[in-house]
């Protein structure tokens, strides 16, 4: 689905920041209305965004980084009906003027499939949205609307229990690994025949495995075996467990992805000798397809600096896997 053009800024307000974060929130649940999400879609929001600037909200409308990522939660994984009635109530509760309903409104009116084409399904959730938004009462009759209650207070009870992926915001930025798999255990209603704790010990090394695996662009058979295989061998879980892990592990951390935040929550999470394995185990997933490359190597010295171990722990690590020193190797 393609969207709307900047014109619609121009109505906001100058205090509109919570307004236009949910009403993106919206938009991005609108463009999972058909299970997919394009990249001209995800760019069309972005653009979205960076317009504010051009509209004269320089001074305000500088959104953070967090801001950046609470937005990126929602555009990684499809939003189900019930997320998406929470992001309207959300919405709807943030309208205070005429203005804001008004800029909502033409937001919605602009929206078109990214291919000119709007499905049936996708032109019913924008009607039910834009019914929603029209109900809204604004100014003194909205402030008493919310004081006594009525329609949206009765939309908002019934939304109490949807799923509001935020509340897991810190594992998104600090562990994306451990909250996706999390993610999808929530949806299929499944657990994994292990604690928490190793969970989340598991999800970060296999977030550093698969940045290993990532560095050539391309995730070779036998990488994705060893990482299996690793998983598998280390955290006592069967073959489908540890392949699943290993499937979201390289679903979410790709070449570009900055895994500081991983290594920090590493370092502080285990012990000396664990991270030192932790070394072995990068090693033989970047050489598990018979060439470890100069980029893997390289990624693998930033990881154990991130750590906190010492060059002699690299250089240990990797004659453990390797079996003698290469020519030219440090």
């Amino acid at each position: 689905m393609v969207w709307y053009g900047s014109k619609f800024i121009e109505g906001l307000i100058m205090n509109d920041r919570d307004v236009i974060l949910k009403l993106a929130r919206v938009i991005i649940a609108v463009a999972w209305t058909d299970g997919e999400i394009s990249n001209e879609e995800i760019n069309a929001l972005k653009d979205l965004l960076f317009s504010m600037r051009r509209s004269g909200f320089d001074d305000v409308m500088q959104f953070s980084a967090q801001e950046w990522e609470r937005l990126e939660m929602y555009i990684e994984t499809p939003v189900d009906a019930a997320e998406r009635e929470r992001l309207v109530v959300d919405l709807q509760n943030s309208l205070q003027s005429p203005q804001q309903k008004q800029a909502a409104l033409l937001a919605l009116q602009n929206m078109v499939d990214a291919d000119g084409v709007i499905s049936d399904s996708e032109r019913e959730v924008v009607l039910e949205i834009r019914e929603a938004i029209e109900s809204v009462e604004v100014g003194m009759l909205g402030g008493l609307q919310r004081l006594v209650g009525g329609a949206m207070h009765r939309r908002a009870a019934t939304v109490a229990g949807a799923p509001n992926r935020e509340a897991y915001f810190d594992d998104f930025i600090k562990n994306k690994v451990y909250y996706s798999v999390s993610e999808r255990l929530r949806a299929d209603g499944l657990e994994l025949n292990i604690s928490e704790s190793d969970l989340r010990k598991l999800s970060l090394v296999g977030g550093l495995m698969a940045k290993i695996a990532q560095m050539d662009r391309e995730v070779t058979e036998a990488e994705f075996k060893r990482m299996v295989e690793v998983i598998a061998k280390n955290w006592n879980l069967g073959f489908e467990e540890a392949t699943f892990v290993a499937e979201v592990a390289v679903s979410a951390v790709d070449v570009t992805y900055d895994t500081f935040r991983m290594m920090r929550e590493l370092a502080t999470s285990t012990s000396e000798a664990e991270r030192r394995r932790v070394l072995v185990v990068l090693f033989a997933v970047g050489a598990a397809d018979g060439d470890l490359s100069f980029d893997e190597t390289e990624e693998i010295r930033l990881i154990a600096r991130g750590l906190d171990l010492t060059h002699k722990d690299f250089i240990d690590a990797k004659l453990e896997v390797l079996g003698e020193r290469r020519p030219g190797s440090a």
